[in-house]
């Protein structure tokens, strides 16, 4: 299992490296990335509507694909057509609402008797919000910058920061774990755990914003503090930290091991993301208020 692990880790890694650069070279930025978001979107809402079917019989229908297809592309199109001149956040928001109105449609011209109309709604909304209004955030990130020019090196921080410190957390952890963090949820996490990932993303922080950013994105990125960087890597880490925590309480509540088991040894798209999505928003605001 371990060295399946490694090789699917390995894999995931290169074919990044190879969308980005390819991506980065692209005429329109987001050409490359974009389908994969969005694969991730339809990839999520299915393993959420899977997870909640032990609660609601079909969670999630056509319309929370289709609303989160919606969402997702709504951050791209500003970039690459002529639209209205409307705030790019605006886009995503807009989108969001066409998502609602669709589920509620959706469930008014079906209903025929009770059957969990409320909860499929509910569950709907916290679908485009979780998978749809988080991952825009990553997608936005795409386009920080000049021209996007920054878009690269934002997202590299981003997974850099995040998965180091999952890395940081488990391999402290192991090591000289004591104190449980959170033991109704996740029994293995430790706050030493938690103080090393910290640390690991703090490092990774440096490395992405001071060696990497200006190797990434050339003479239009701008010199990266050191309170900027360690501010950085600490928000986004523990933000991180927190979305893997909350994934746990889905599964936990849920009675989930992994949001599915396509991917021997990782589990499955949402157990890849949970800590991504979560810290996509602290991310973001860095980028806009705080590196930019």
């Amino acid at each position: 299992m371990l060295r399946w692990r490694i090789l699917l880790g390995v894999t995931f890694i290169v074919a990044l490296i190879a969308l980005g650069w390819l991506d980065a070279h692209a005429r329109t930025p987001g050409l490359w990335l974009f389908p994969l978001a969005l694969l991730i979107a339809l990839a999520a809402t299915n393993e959420l509507s899977q997870m909640f079917a032990a609660r609601v019989p079909r969670p999630l229908g056509m319309a929370a694909y289709i609303g989160n297809a919606l969402i997702i592309a709504a951050n791209w199109l500003p970039h690459v057509a002529s639209t209205p001149a409307l705030a790019r956040g605006n886009w995503p928001l807009l989108a969001i609402g066409a998502a609602i109105v669709l589920a509620l449609s959706v469930e008014v011209f079906r209903y025929r008797t009770p059957d969990h109309q409320s909860e499929r709604l509910a569950i709907s909304a916290f679908a485009f919000l979780y998978v749809g209004a988080l991952l825009s955030f990553a997608v936005q990130l795409r386009f920080c910058g000049p021209e996007g020019n920054w878009g690269i090196a934002a997202l590299v921080a981003l997974l850099v920061v995040v998965k180091s410190s999952d890395t940081g957390a488990y391999v402290v952890g192991r090591l000289c774990g004591r104190r449980k963090l959170a033991p109704q949820l996740s029994p293995g996490k430790t706050i030493e755990g938690a103080i090393g990932g910290l640390t690991f993303a703090v490092f990774a922080a440096w490395l992405a914003l001071v060696v990497l950013f200006p190797r990434i994105s050339g003479p239009t990125a701008p010199h990266v503090g050191l309170w900027t960087w360690l501010g950085f890597g600490t928000t986004v880490g523990a933000a991180g930290m927190i979305g893997d925590l909350a994934e746990s309480l889905l599964k936990r509540d849920l009675g989930r091991k992994d949001s599915s088991d396509w991917m021997p040894g990782f589990g499955g798209v949402l157990d890849l993301l949970d800590s991504v999505l979560v810290a996509a928003p602290v991310a973001f605001a860095w980028w806009e208020y705080g590196i930019g």
